[in-house]
């Protein structure tokens, strides 16, 4: 290959040009993330591989999401599907539903298929009532894997998360500045670890913003499932509780939130604000627009496909913690506080009106 065709699949790699004569004649030294990409450069520009390196087969690598329906996990397939095929590495995607493939036969499927590497998304290492010894075992076996939104304890993987608890902080405080006091939490089972480091910072923020003791907070807390029926619910109950404003864990558990605001023949924002979780695709679309808590998809994905590619190159595998800072995105669903709404659909407000309505009757 000429001098010229070796700088440009040197820029296009972004090694250099002695790193790709070494990819190109096979010599030793050389990482496995760097010779992938010196080969995905060869693709891209439309060069012909060698011979002993069109024998070789292309790196699988096995990405475990919980499901699909929650847009913000399609968003994390995408770039790290991306992330992935640019470092030379085709994703195999396997999706969890009620019913459906259980994490550990996945796992086993993909250990049969000789995958390089695990992306581990919101799985049952982010459930702390699961049993972390499968993991355990796959890193006796030498697989390296990455684990995103949660983590287990004593496992030498890197752990991709965002800041749950400086993400709920941002939703309280941005809600009592508007006025709110009585701030409920659409959160989703308390079971798993994003839930629980979120009742921490709920709990936080609340006793540093308002003067309620930690008996009112935590009767401001209702758990149900991370799905729109899961937020109407729960949004329900908190409405009955007198709240003015509602914090939901998720997009989905906010929009339910604002159906169940709605059923109540209240609106959003000016009766009650709804701040959500994530900035799923499409949500800013939504009536009215979600304000929420943006995490960093795009970084945590990177990081994910980074740190699983230097696994699999023979760099370090010891643990690694990444940690992500959310953002605030405030729309139009979030308004300064109304006392009369508070007032108005409160169980103990419905009561009195029912009574005075009783006591004009004839």
């Amino acid at each position: 290959m000429v001098r010229a065709r070796q700088r440009d699949i040197a820029q296009a790699a972004g090694v250099s040009e002695a790193t790709v004569s070494r990819v190109l004649n096979d010599h030793p030294g050389v990482s496995e993330a760097t010779r992938q990409s010196v080969m995905v450069a060869l693709d891209v520009l439309g060069f012909e591989r060698p011979t002993y390196l069109r024998r070789k087969s292309v790196g699988l690598v096995g990405l475990i999401l919980p499901e699909l329906t929650n847009p913000i996990f399609p968003a994390f397939a995408q770039l790290i599907s991306t992330a992935l095929a640019r470092r030379g590495f085709i994703p195999i995607l396997c999706t969890q539903t009620a019913g459906g493939v259980h994490e550990d036969d996945y796992v086993q499927q993909l250990l049969d298929h000789g995958v390089a590497g695990m992306i581990n998304i919101s799985g049952l290492h982010a459930d702390s009532d699961s049993k972390p010894g499968r993991y355990f075992r796959l890193r006796e076996l030498g697989m390296p894997l990455v684990l995103v939104n949660g983590a287990i304890d004593g496992l030498d993987v890197p752990t991709i998360a965002n800041d749950d608890v400086a993400a709920i902080e941002m939703a309280i405080a941005h809600l009592t500045e508007l006025g709110h006091v009585r701030i409920g939490l659409a959160a989703g089972p308390d079971r798993f670890i994003p839930v629980i480091r979120k009742l921490w910072g709920f709990r936080g923020a609340m006793a540093r913003h308002t003067s309620l003791s930690r008996a009112e907070i935590d009767d401001l807390i209702v758990h149900e499932l991370f799905t729109v029926d899961g937020g109407a619910a729960a949004a329900a109950r908190l409405l009955d509780r007198g709240v003015t404003a509602i914090a939901a864990a998720s997009d989905l558990m906010a929009l339910g939130a604002v159906r169940a605001v709605r059923a109540r023949g209240l609106r959003v924002p000016q009766d009650v604000s709804v701040i959500g979780y994530d900035d799923s695709p499409l949500i800013a679309f939504s009536d009215p627009p979600l304000t929420t808590i943006r995490q960093n998809v795009t970084a945590m994905s990177e990081t994910a496909v980074n740190s699983l590619v230097e696994i699999i190159g023979g760099s370090d595998s010891r643990a690694k913690e990444f940690t992500f800072r959310p953002e605030l995105v405030v729309r139009g669903s979030t308004a300064p506080c109304v006392v009369q709404a508070r007032e108005r659909h409160t169980p103990r407000a419905r009561g009195l009106r029912a009574a005075k309505v009783s006591d004009e009757r004839p």
